[in-house]
């Protein structure tokens, strides 16, 4: 995995593939300082600095996940906002985190559980992030909630030991025609004021939406459930967020890249101290 961080708040932090963080830096520079919609203008109200890339060893999974959680833990107590990587990318990141605000709770959206106990052998994978989180104790799974969920099954016991655990798993079928708000509803009631991560997989989007990425489903979420998955985590004590999954060799005319930028602008419309008027 090779991996740079490319957008940042002081208040947060970005890491990526280059590739990837590139074309949603460059497709970024459409967006505006803030959203009509919710009345706010966040890049007058916090402290946003890009703060470089993250060194790694593209050799080496073991070692970059090492680099990674060292980086952020040597930015402090900042709340990081994230680019991808494949989901990864986020276990050091949870570390890091983990030795400032303790076990966390996680708002997750994806096609995809990503608790795999392994992967091919390896327990550091990105079909495994949500299970080493969850056994390392840095995610409460009572207070996980994964958004999208519709990934193939590989057996009929594939999700027996998150729902085990706790996780409140909600599938793509279940959203479909719906609005997201009564649902985040729950959510928030099920986090309280406790620090919460909220990591956002861009395959969980439709592929008609979103076809940048490297595991596509069909069946996805809209954009607007997306922005109204972030948008309702306001108020929420969001200690980073991250948006992972993005292959521009895969995308369309930076499609994929563009809502990729607006979610995690909407991200930082969300973290607490931004002021709406």
């Amino acid at each position: 995995v090779c991996l740079s961080v490319c957008l940042s708040v002081c208040l947060s932090v970005c890491l990526s593939v280059f590739i990837e963080g590139w074309e949603i830096q460059t497709t970024s520079t459409r967006l505006a300082r803030g959203r009509r919609l919710v009345s706010i203008v966040c890049l007058f109200v916090v402290q946003v600095a890009d703060i470089g890339d993250v060194g790694v060893n593209p050799y080496s999974l073991p070692k970059s996940v090492q680099l990674i959680e060292d980086f952020v833990r040597r930015i402090g107590n900042c709340r990081p906002l994230t680019i991808g990587g494949d989901h990864t990318t986020t276990l050091p990141i949870l570390r890091a985190l983990h030795a400032i605000h303790g076990t966390m709770a996680l708002v997750h959206v994806d096609a995809h559980s990503d608790t795999e106990a392994s992967m091919y052998g390896e327990d550091v994978a990105h079909g495994t992030t949500f299970y080493r989180a969850c056994v390392e104790g840095l995610i409460d799974p009572t207070r996980c909630t994964q958004i999208g969920l519709r990934g193939g099954d590989y057996g009929p016991g594939d999700y027996a030991w998150t729902r085990q655990q706790g996780f409140h798993m909600v599938w793509a079928s279940d959203c479909w025609y719906k609005s997201m708000v009564p649902l985040m509803e729950t959510v928030r009631n099920r986090i309280g004021d406790h620090p919460v991560y909220l990591s956002f997989d861009i395959d969980a989007l439709d592929p008609s939406i979103a076809p940048g990425t490297g595991t596509p489903e069909v069946g996805g979420l809209t954009t607007p459930q997306a922005l109204e998955i972030i948008r309702a985590c306001r108020g929420l004590n969001v200690v980073g967020c991250d948006l992972v999954e993005v292959s521009p060799p895969y995308d369309v005319s930076s499609m994929t890249a563009l809502t990729a930028a607006n979610l995690l602008f909407e991200m930082l419309c969300v973290v607490p101290g931004v002021k709406y008027y």
